[in-house]
């Protein structure tokens, strides 16, 4: 079968034929009738697989600390010799899809061959034309949603999961940060809710894409604390949700800036997060009102 892989030593991303999986106990063996590519995310992985290994390294810091961890402990050969090895090994992307029961594994209740369904996962719900993933991540698509629309599960979950952290109330006045796909999901999930909703984002087409699925208002970065304060009548506003992705404080910063006093603030996307002593965060809308959802580019 045909599988998207990435080769995180080389950069190399390419289409290659690879043995088909098989059903495992506790899990669906799934025909993929549409995978769904989460650009930020995706980009993101293979922006950093293409870097010099000096570059990974200044990328993930995180790892670098790992590996020389390892190193006291194991030394150096060994240490190296794993960490190549990881890098030449093969790797999956994608984690939202779509596709159609081909074999049902052993304990495995509620699903039959010929189920339509959605599936999430890393290393599971992959750009592959079969995949095996476990029951809990699969759910049996409903009659009237297509497989396109199923293919967004994960993007649609991780949506909601932040709506349901910012807890909006009828008639709230909500402000979403960065108007990617979750961005996009976000302010329909909102406007379902009976929320107000202020979109931002750099980009004008995802402005107007936002303002097609119902913002109230929407404006630019530079604009976006001018517009809070008209929006909300100098109140500011219930909840901001932060869909955005970058390495920049710019985002938390402004949630500071335009939350109500006690509002709540929910990252979801990547943003930089080294708040300044005596943040406004703080300030007005108050440190226990902060929740982190989601740990990658959107």
């Amino acid at each position: 079968m045909k599988q998207v892989i990435q080769n995180y030593r080389t950069g190399t991303l390419k289409v290659e034929e690879v043995p088909a999986p098989t059903v495992r106990e506790g899990g669906l063996l799934v025909a993929t009738q549409v995978s769904l590519i989460s650009a930020g995310t995706e980009r993101s992985t293979v922006q950093v697989a293409q870097k010099s290994l000096a570059g990974k390294a200044m990328e993930r810091p995180d790892l670098v600390r790992k590996v020389l961890n390892k190193i006291q402990k194991e030394g150096v050969v060994d240490t190296l010799r794993m960490v190549f090895e990881r890098l030449d090994t093969p790797a999956a992307l994608g984690y939202s899809a779509a596709g159609i029961v081909l074999e049902v594994g052993k304990r495995v209740e509620g699903f039959s061959v010929g189920d339509r369904v959605a599936c999430t996962g890393q290393n599971y719900a992959s750009h592959a034309a079969m995949i095996s993933v476990p029951k809990n991540l699969c759910v049996k698509m409903p009659e009237g949603i297509d497989f396109e629309e199923g293919a967004f599960v994960a993007l649609g979950a991780i949506a909601l999961q932040g709506v349901r952290q910012a807890e909006p109330q009828l008639g709230d006045r909500v402000a979403v940060i960065g108007l990617g796909l979750l961005g996009q999901l976000t302010v329909q999930l909102l406007k379902a809710a009976g929320c107000v909703v202020l979109a931002s984002d750099f980009d004008p087409a995802k402005i107007a894409l936002a303002t097609a699925f119902g913002a109230d208002v929407a404006a630019p970065p530079d604009r976006l604390i001018e517009a809070a304060a008209g929006f909300t009548q100098g109140a500011g506003v219930d909840a901001v949700l932060i869909t955005a992705s970058t390495k920049e404080n710019g985002p938390i910063e402004t949630a500071g800036e335009i939350a109500r006093k006690k509002g709540r603030v929910v990252v979801v996307g990547a943003v930089g997060m080294e708040i300044p002593a005596g943040a406004l965060l703080q300030e007005r809308a108050g440190a226990a009102a902060l929740h982190l959802l989601w740990p990658g580019p959107v």
